[in-house]
């Protein structure tokens, strides 16, 4: 479990593809990791298999791979990093699994004054149901607050800090982006679904 709240920008050292999937090495500052433990790469909850000096060993399996946008990551890109929550942290953004409900593309990047910009990000339809204004929603790992909704776009505001500090700040119009739906939004939508599908109304107790 994350909250949304990079802890490091990491770099891709090397990827090697197979047809089971991937193996990706990355370059970090985090200390002490351990062999098991989740690590988010640009919200993707992924398994640390090897610690190597200055970075660790993760895998990646093919449908992993389809699903977000390690299919296309490269050696030398910058990636969001987030260690697994622990008991008694600070859950300073938002639930987040790490599972990537869709990829997404920037649209546009419009300044906005105080160095702060607005992004617009186009998202794939199905998801449409989920976002919704002032609703939380993790691009590319990070909890960001939804400021307006389109048709199949939504955008938010980035301050200086967010773009200094995440991959956020060194991408431009057309590159695609992880998104990962409030947690929330999820269960009620399916449970909105379930109650009409039988005819029920809910019960009280």
């Amino acid at each position: 479990m994350f909250t949304g709240i990079v802890t490091a920008m990491g770099r891709i050292r090397s990827v090697k593809r197979g047809g089971s999937g991937a193996d990706f090495t990355i370059d970090c500052g985090y200390k002490a990791i351990e062999i098991g433990e989740s690590i988010a790469i640009d919200g993707t909850c992924l398994t640390v298999v090897e610690v190597v000096p200055g970075g660790y060993l993760t895998q990646a399996t093919a449908e992993t791979l389809s699903l977000t946008t390690l299919g296309t990551a490269a050696a030398g890109q910058s990636v969001n990093l987030e260690r697994a929550l622990s008991v008694g942290d600070r859950l300073g953004g938002h639930i987040v699994s790490g599972h990537v409900d869709g990829v997404g593309t920037i649209q546009s990047i419009e300044p906005i004054g105080d160095e702060a910009v607005r992004v617009a990000f186009g998202h794939p339809r199905e998801l449409s149901r989920f976002i919704a204004r002032k609703g939380s929603i993790a691009v590319d790992g990070i909890s960001l607050t939804i400021n307006g909704v389109g048709d199949g776009v939504f955008d938010v505001v980035l301050i200086p800090h967010t773009r200094a500090v995440t991959s956020l700040g060194k991408k431009g119009v057309g590159d695609p982006v992880n998104l990962e739906v409030d947690v929330v939004a999820r269960y009620v939508i399916r449970s909105l679904e379930v109650d009409a599908s039988t005819g029920s109304a809910g019960e009280s107790t």
